[in-house]
Parts: C-alpha cells; sequence; structure tokens
C-alpha cells in the first residue's frame, strides 16, 4: 500500500485506466472472432462487413493508446490473411 499521495492517486487512476482498456482489447477479440467465425461459415459478404469492423476497432484501440501501431498492423495482417485462406481467395 502507498503512503505517498500521489502515488495513491495513480493507482486510483490505473485501476479505472485497466478497467477502460480490458474492455477496448475484449471488443477488440470479439469482432476478431465474429470476422474468422464468419469466414469458416463461407459467408464472404458477412465475413468481409465483420473484417472491416474488426479493423476499425483495432485502429480505434491505437487511437486509445490501448495497443500499439505495430501490434495493431500485425493483428490486422493476420487476421485479413486467416480470413482470405478461409473465404479461398
Amino acid at each position: 500500500m502507498a503512503n505517498i499521495k500521489s502515488q495513491k492517486k495513480r493507482n486510483r487512476q490505473n485501476v479505472v485506466r485497466n478497467e477502460r482498456n480490458k474492455a477496448v482489447r475484449s471488443e477488440v477479440k470479439t469482432r476478431m472472432k465474429n470476422a474468422l467465425d464468419a469466414a469458416e461459415a463461407g459467408d464472404a459478404d458477412v465475413a468481409t462487413e465483420a473484417t472491416k469492423d474488426a479493423q476499425k476497432k483495432i485502429d480505434m484501440a491505437v487511437s486509445k493508446g490501448v495497443m500499439k501501431k505495430n501490434t495493431a498492423a500485425r493483428r490486422k495482417s493476420r487476421l485479413q490473411r486467416e480470413v482470405n485462406r478461409l473465404l479461398g481467395s
């Protein structure tokens, strides 16, 4: 337990930010899973829309500082590559 006033405040801020970041990361994972599920089902239109939606959420996470730029680029690349593989195009 911190004794310094500023550290107590930082601890409170970290708790709030951790919850906020956790929600954003969870949403990114959910959208990526939806895109992969749609691709596995073979529905190209739904998979394309779900992939765009997932990439939009990933970019949103970068803008909020939850995810680094290179991490986002890697995830978007892997997601698109997997969707293309599953759809066979």
